[in-house]
């Protein structure tokens, strides 16, 4: 049996584990959104990072890539390794992933996708929804283990405008980054 695993984060440009096959497409009624926050990759248990998460959203498409698993000792060695990687996410889903638009069947059936969710007596790091220069603040401030949360945020944007994807939330929320970012540079220092 193959294994496969859907990513829409970090997963996209750093797997992070061997795979037979990188399929770019897309799971439906979700959209990508900076709701989950991160003590231990981007941030700190005193000040978290924002990383992506998924919400149920009728009609809507995420786009990320499938990765494909078929060796047992790869797929175990992957699952071990994701489950560290993605232990401040509380849920794991099985969803259908599409690789063209247009198709009505899947090209996977139950693909695995790690869902940090809303409630927060499972999930401690659920920040959820805040106006965009606050999340851009976050973003901004925020750094650990992993590094920057800011580069989380472009590594994200470089990597979904590869595989073709133009997500609005993650493109306005960098761009916000490097507005302030930006305006920081050019205040005068007394």
């Amino acid at each position: 049996m193959v294994m496969c695993v859907f990513g829409y984060g970090s997963l996209i440009w750093k797997a992070g584990f061997n795979y037979d096959d990188r399929l770019v497409g897309f799971i439906k009624g979700y959209r990508r959104v900076f709701y989950q926050g991160s003590t231990d990759h981007r941030g700190t248990p005193e000040y978290p990072g924002r990383t992506v998460t998924l919400l149920p959203a009728d009609g809507e498409v995420c786009w990320g890539v499938a990765y494909k698993i078929s060796d047992k000792e790869d797929e175990e060695t992957a699952l071990t390794y994701l489950e560290v990687r993605e232990k401040q996410y509380d849920q794991k889903a099985y969803l259908d992933f599409f690789a063209d638009p247009a198709a009505t069947t899947p090209a996977v059936s139950r693909v695995m996708v790690y869902i940090g969710s809303e409630d927060k007596k499972h999930n401690k790091n659920y920040l959820g929804p805040a106006p965009l220069e606050d999340i851009a603040k976050q973003i901004i401030r925020a750094e650990g283990p992993s590094g920057p949360n800011r580069d989380y945020l472009f590594h994200l944007e470089t990597a979904l405008l590869q595989i073709g994807c133009k997500d609005k939330h993650v493109m306005d929320l960098a761009n916000e980054v490097r507005r302030m970012l930006s305006d920081e540079q050019k205040e005068p220092t007394s």
